[in-house]
């Protein structure tokens, strides 16, 4: 989830496509920057470089803003290496209270985020002739600490990795309390390293493979048996069910086991427990799409309730509001947003694009690169929908000109109330190379303000490069960053004249 910030102030930088763009805060530069990221390569930053952008402003804000950003990015973003990076970073540039101890506490959600911490302490605090981890800041050690008090010997057994830091490496650095006897017995496991083995899907499988069979039919028996004692006991998590859906199908589980899966998937408060980012469920979708299974159909079809019942609760479309959703399918866009996925910035892009028609009654969709084109699609299905979007990759070319979208309405004069723009804000004009001042967003939306003067645009920064195409001197155009379905909570809090710092600074430290 992202927030809400009004664009003002004169254009006074360029972004990668050399077009004229807006500078942000340092606050919202950094809060972009975050939200749209896992600290990976993209088109025009590498991970590295992000990283140091992020790390060059944070001295540019305010430390509690760092903390305050750092737990909203993991508490509501569900973001996990953003939220490390903020938070050992705030403990280099600000010492004297509980602010650093206070944040490493809030971040850590589980236990492998301990030793996250510290591989990242470890690996930006070398010190010539010493071990990396020989001292670490007084307040990382007291937030670890804490956060050691969290979890049962499950949880710390079930992430207890063989990662150049180790659990017990964490113990022995950060000297955690223990609250009672017991919790002092587990400590003395994880100083022994004796923690009981975890019922976990991986340990199950994995000791299942390591067993010989006389067959391979004896073989594929004993794996049907053991997915569906899985997904009888209740322990396989909900990203772990949507990684394994193919395993599942494949094993030829039960129609009863496959029924449970489903459901599971389905129950509105798993869904909302998980707190799984969309593009999860269009990842387990297209893995489905080749499995020759009878279920196949009926377990895709559960993913759409899934994705469906994320939004179930936007509010603010009705029948006679009307909306146009513009999706970027530039080649800028068609990068992953992690080395192990196969997922496009620019399929999040066409997923939050269809998520938001799904709730809308009125509602013009469509894509653009070098043209723009509407493309008409019923409201439900919404991961078929981007699958039918992703079939016509290509038709509209592969530059971002996103200001043909608002040149579109403005010579059919269509007035829209809300233009909504899911996009890495890279646009330029790749026609006349931004030469023409007309072929530029912030002049079409000007031009567009005289037909439809109540028209709100909002531009969805799917990227966070650090900047924006428009100077605003008006309060219509918003911009929200990141990739999770929170982003559409935002909308009605802006709706109700909700303020993006407000929000930051809501959070409890």
């Amino acid at each position: 989830m992202k927030f809400n910030f009004k664009l003002r102030g004169k254009a006074d930088t360029k972004n990668y496509e050399g077009a004229k763009a807006f500078s942000f805060t340092p606050e919202m530069e950094l809060y972009t920057a975050v939200a749209t990221t896992m600290l990976n390569d993209a088109t025009y930053e590498s991970a590295d470089k992000r990283l140091t952008r992020i790390i060059e402003l944070l001295p540019k804000v305010s430390p509690a803003f760092v903390a305050k950003l750092a737990v909203y990015a993991r508490t509501q973003m569900n973001l996990r290496s953003a939220p490390v990076v903020l938070s050992t970073e705030l403990a280099k540039i600000h010492n004297g209270d509980n602010l650093v101890s206070n944040t490493l506490e809030k971040i850590v959600q589980r236990p492998d985020e301990i030793t996250e911490v510290l591989a990242y302490y470890q690996m930006t605090n070398e010190r010539k002739g010493q071990k990396k981890l020989f001292k670490i800041s007084k307040q990382v050690q007291k937030g670890l600490a804490a956060s050691f008090n969290k979890f049962d010997e499950y949880q710390f057994a079930k992430y207890n990795r063989a990662t150049e830091v180790k659990l017990r490496d964490a113990l022995f650095l950060v000297h955690p309390k223990a609250k009672d006897d017991a919790q002092q017995t587990l400590f003395n496991k994880i100083a022994k390293d004796e923690l009981t083995t975890p019922y976990t899907w991986e340990t199950e499988l994995s000791a299942a493979g390591q067993m010989k069979y006389s067959s391979p039919h004896d073989r594929k028996m004993a794996m049907k048996t053991v997915w569906e004692l899985l997904i009888d006991s209740g322990k396989m998590g909900y990203m772990a069910t949507l990684r394994n859906l193919r395993n599942i199908l494949e094993a030829q589980v039960s129609a009863a086991h496959v029924q449970k899966v489903c459901d599971y998937l389905m129950n509105e408060k798993a869904v909302a427990h998980s707190k799984q980012l969309p593009f999860r469920f269009l990842a387990a979708y297209r893995e489905l799409k080749t499995v020759p299974s009878e279920y196949t159909s009926y377990v895709m079809t559960a993913l759409e309730t899934a994705l469906e019942k994320s939004v179930a609760n936007m509010q603010g479309f009705e029948l006679n509001e009307r909306v146009v959703v513009a999706c970027d399918v530039s080649g800028s866009m068609q990068h992953v947003v992690s080395p192990k996925s196969k997922v496009l910035y620019y399929d999040i892009g066409l997923l939050m694009g269809m998520m938001l028609q799904s709730k809308c009654k009125n509602v013009v969709s469509g894509m653009f690169g070098d043209s723009w084109k509407i493309v008409p699609l019923p409201t439900k299905g919404i991961l078929a929908n981007v699958d039918a979007f992703y079939k016509r990759e290509g038709e509209v070319g592969y530059s971002t000109n996103g200001y043909l979208v608002l040149r579109d309405l403005c010579e059919r004069k269509y007035r829209a109330d809300k233009v909504m723009m899911f996009t890495d804000v890279q646009m330029w004009d790749s026609t006349t190379k931004n030469i023409l001042n007309a072929n530029t967003i912030a002049y079409q939306w000007a031009q567009y303000k005289k037909i439809a003067p109540q028209a709100k645009l909002y531009i969805f920064d799917l990227a966070g490069y650090g900047n924006a195409p428009l100077r605003i001197p008006q309060n219509d155009v918003y911009l929200i960053a990141g990739w999770s379905d929170k982003i559409f909570s935002v909308l009605e809090a802006m709706e109700n004249g909700a303020d993006a710092m407000e929000m930051i600074n809501a959070i409890a430290i």
